[in-house]
């Protein structure tokens, strides 16, 4: 009887905790009410991991029902490397394709040698990233840096 117990007791434990491993992360109301004080986001990033977690806090927001009027995302740093055609990234980003702004720092982009030719459709270059997150706290923007 014991181990029958026990059993059910794992396969419980197992089962609640893949509901909340696997499903969708559900924000409380009061967080969505915050948010939509400011509708405007905006990031600065320098790496590949960033990159795609700020992508996909984009999803978690709208499926969680906050308002968003802008997204943008300024990189600097290695992961410029990484936004050229025919990348992973640029896969990744189709998704977010018009709905995301992501702004790319000459500067560095200068320094590691990629030209603006070579990155994917739907990236804007800016002359610096940080006057660029400057121009967008001056414009009322939340912003994250990572």
């Amino acid at each position: 009887m014991k181990n029958i117990f026990r059993f059910l007791l794992v396969i419980l434990v197992m089962a609640a905790t893949t509901t909340v491993a696997h499903g969708q992360k559900k924000l409380d109301q009061q967080t969505i009410m915050d948010l939509k004080k400011t509708t405007k986001y905006g990031f600065i990033l320098t790496t590949e991991r960033h990159f795609k977690g700020v992508l996909s806090m984009y999803d978690l927001l709208i499926e969680n029902g906050a308002v968003i009027e802008e997204y943008e995302i300024v990189v600097k740093g290695k992961v410029v490397t990484q936004l050229v055609k025919n990348s992973k990234l640029e896969e990744f980003f189709q998704k977010y394709k018009g709905k995301v702004k992501v702004s790319v720092c000459s500067v560095a982009m200068e320094k590691l040698g990629v030209a603006e030719e070579s990155l994917f459709e739907g990236l804007n270059v800016t002359p610096t990233a940080s006057v660029r997150m400057l121009q967008l706290q001056a414009n009322g923007y939340n912003t994250l840096t990572y």
